[in-house]
């Protein structure tokens, strides 16, 4: 069996618990085996019933008091119980701030290791991540027995892809000991002025710009396709961009419809963070640069020329 444990705070799913979800369920198909889904909390029955709506073999919605607020203690006991019943060959968690939180407290108790930030999962099981910022991959085969934890990067899989389905809800109230923690406000990171793993459309510039007084030729372009303006890690580095509209292994991951990289050769820090797009279009001068071995579409030449004339074929469709 696979078992998924998706996050939720205050009643509302954690994004990436519906990617975790997803490699679950390709996982299942690909290894032959059953897959179940887990959510912890008090007072979740909407949960469990939404999470019943996606193909699986069983969901389980883990009811005490004590996890009304997460503390590593409670998840901890209430999740090795789980597990101990199950015997799951796999245990996936999305690769979330609370899952690194209680993720190898909860391998110690079971005497496993956390595999943490896996990028993909292959029969075997092969769990494939990487290494030195994305420069290379590692294939690692376990050697110790079932289960297997492993925590999956943000857009490793792509929500978009689950099956749905109708499955079976157990609830159960686990025993657990007085917390020796008390619960603490989560994790908050640092406020944003724009949300781009949520964008459809991203139109991203890299050092190709040459200088911050040719940014306007961009930002047109993407306000013609309606678009959010991105950048690499040379733009914000620089200011020419604020640092919250940077994409890559130091910056934001994102997964839009269509990626526009303008001027991006493709280092591997910047292909992490934009490797969940549906399709990617690149514009750079340099036949051999490495955005075009991912690219769907590409155009070589000058973009100087190629962004405005776009822009205005763009802005003609649309009159």
């Amino acid at each position: 069996m696979i078992l998924v444990v998706m996050e939720q705070h205050a009643g509302a799913w954690h994004k990436m618990s519906w990617e975790t979800l997803a490699g679950g369920q390709q996982l299942g198909k690909a290894m032959g085996e059953p897959v179940a889904a887990a959510v912890l909390g008090e007072g979740i029955g909407a949960l469990a019933a939404e999470l019943a709506t996606k193909a699986l073999d069983k969901v389980y919605a883990i009811e005490h008091l004590q996890l009304a607020l997460y503390t590593a203690d409670g998840y901890t006991a209430a999740l090795a119980a789980l597990i101990g019943q199950l015997q799951p060959t796999l245990v996936l968690f999305p690769h979330t701030y609370q899952v690194r939180d209680f993720g190898p407290k909860l391998a110690t108790r079971l005497d496993r290791l956390l595999l943490s930030d896996v990028v993909r999962v292959m029969p075997g099981p092969v769990f494939v991540r990487q290494l030195f910022q994305g420069k290379l991959n590692a294939d690692v085969r376990p050697t110790t027995a079932a289960p297997h934890l492993v925590s999956l990067q943000a857009g490793a899989y792509r929500a978009d892809t689950l099956v749905a389905g109708t499955a079976p809800i157990e609830t159960i109230t686990p025993t657990l000991e007085a917390s020796r923690q008390q619960p603490e406000a989560p994790f908050r990171e640092s406020s944003r002025a724009v949300d781009l793993t949520a964008a459809d459309l991203i139109v991203s510039v890299g050092r190709g710009i040459r200088e911050a007084d040719n940014l306007p030729l961009v930002e047109e372009l993407a306000k013609a396709l309606g678009a959010e303006l991105a950048a690499s890690r040379p733009i914000c580095d620089n200011g020419w961009l604020p640092m919250e509209r940077q994409v890559g292994s130091s910056g934001q991951t994102v997964a839009p419809k269509v990626y526009l990289a303008v001027g991006i050769s493709g280092a591997i820090q910047h292909l992490v963070g934009m490797k969940g797009a549906k399709a990617i279009v690149a514009i750079n001068k340099d036949p051999h640069a490495p955005i075009f071995e991912v690219a769907d579409y590409g155009l070589v030449g000058d973009l100087f020329e190629i962004v405005p004339a776009l822009t205005e074929e763009i802005r003609k469709a649309k009159a």
